[in-house]
């Protein structure tokens, strides 16, 4: 075991869970916790091998889940917390080293052919779950979670309203995971993922239909008002689409005002005449 690298001694470790019959997501995150740990504790420097040891432990994890063939969604959610529970322990968790396990984990899912969509769900349960032990804010969780979602799925080439719909009800699932405030979820997320649609060169308009869809899912799933959640979805997505420019504006007005999934969404504050 000594000369296994961290990738293969947590794809060991995964694959044991994932055939086991105790809880994948505690499972998962103790994994990745350890293997995390561990390998930063060695590092001389910290915040340059946090990087490398994040793609190393959520790949390993992946290829677990591509071996033994299930448990993508809950695996992918509690690898997500042990990482950035485990760099808190050695260092801080930072903005930078949320995007970085963002992307290594849409970017691993999309290399084994796994389903990015289901993916990105448990990436953002996993994300704002995480939040609450590890010092950084929901608000400014929610924001990188979709940055850092649309910049994975542009590089992948993947179902952008699908994922950004999955991202956001997942966002919804860890709020309410961790009592935190859903609609400050709902609208750091959207916001967050039309600020990264414009980074990125996205369509805002798939991004912003993408983000309402999963608000008024998500609510539904918690008991939360559908049109709340999707007002939350478009006063947060034009609040980005405002520092993107007039044609990001119109888009994302153009889709409250025709509505999702048969709900209108409310901008609130928005000063158009």
């Amino acid at each position: 075991m000594a000369d296994q690298s961290t990738g293969e001694r947590v794809k060991n470790s995964i694959s044991a869970v994932l055939r086991g019959t105790g809880g994948i997501v505690t499972g998962a995150a103790e994994v990745a916790k350890d293997a995390t740990v561990s390998t930063l504790q060695g590092a001389g420097d910290v915040a340059g091998a946090a990087t490398g040891t994040v793609s190393e432990v959520v790949t390993g994890a992946l290829d677990a889940v591509h071996d033994v063939g299930t448990g993508l969604v809950r695996t992918v959610k509690g690898v997500v917390v042990g990482v950035l529970e485990g760099i808190g322990e050695v260092a801080t968790v930072s903005v930078g080293v949320l995007s970085d396990t963002v992307r290594a984990a849409i970017n691993g899912s999309g290399s084994i052919g796994a389903d990015v969509t289901k993916a990105a769900s448990g990436i953002a349960e996993g994300l704002i779950t995480a939040t609450k032990d590890t010092g950084v804010s929901l608000a400014d969780g929610a924001i990188t979670l979709g940055r850092s979602t649309i910049a994975g799925v542009k590089d992948l080439g993947g179902d952008v309203i699908g994922t950004t719909s999955a991202t956001v009800a997942g966002a919804i699932t860890g709020a309410a995971e961790i009592g935190g405030d859903s609609i400050t979820a709902i609208k750091n997320t959207a916001r967050g993922l039309v600020q990264g649609a414009g980074e990125v060169g996205a369509d805002v308009m798939d991004v912003t239909k993408g983000a309402i869809s999963g608000a008024i899912s998500g609510a539904k799933d918690v008991g939360l008002s559908v049109e709340e959640a999707a007002s939350a979805a478009a006063t947060g997505a034009l609040e980005a689409a405002e520092q993107i420019g007039e044609s990001a504006i119109h888009a994302v007005r153009d889709v409250a005002a025709s509505g999702v999934d048969g709900v209108k969404a409310v901008i609130k504050g928005d000063q158009e005449t």
